[in-house]
């Protein structure tokens, strides 16, 4: 079971390695997350820290779209679990 689905993956910035996360659940700064899609991604980290509109928050709600500094490399559709 990799855990609740938490949101999906809208975008992501190589540049920069962030992705977009539109959320469909809650998610905090501390929660351990897990990231699922494609044939060969599966990663778990720890969310330092998250944006919403460019400026940083501690929690994100449904609806909100985030960004997300991730360890590797996302893509679009990618599901984001709360481990």
């Amino acid at each position: 079971m990799p855990g609740k689905l938490v949101g999906k993956v809208t975008h992501y910035f190589s540049d920069i390695k962030v992705g977009v996360i539109k959320i469909s659940g809650s998610l905090s700064v501390s929660d351990k997350i897990r990231i699922m899609g494609g044939e060969n991604t599966d990663f778990n980290q720890v969310v330092k820290s998250m944006q919403v509109e460019h400026k940083d928050v501690k929690k994100a709600k449904k609806g909100n779209s985030i960004g997300l500094k991730v360890s590797e490399k996302v893509r679009y559709g990618y599901k984001v679990y709360k481990v």
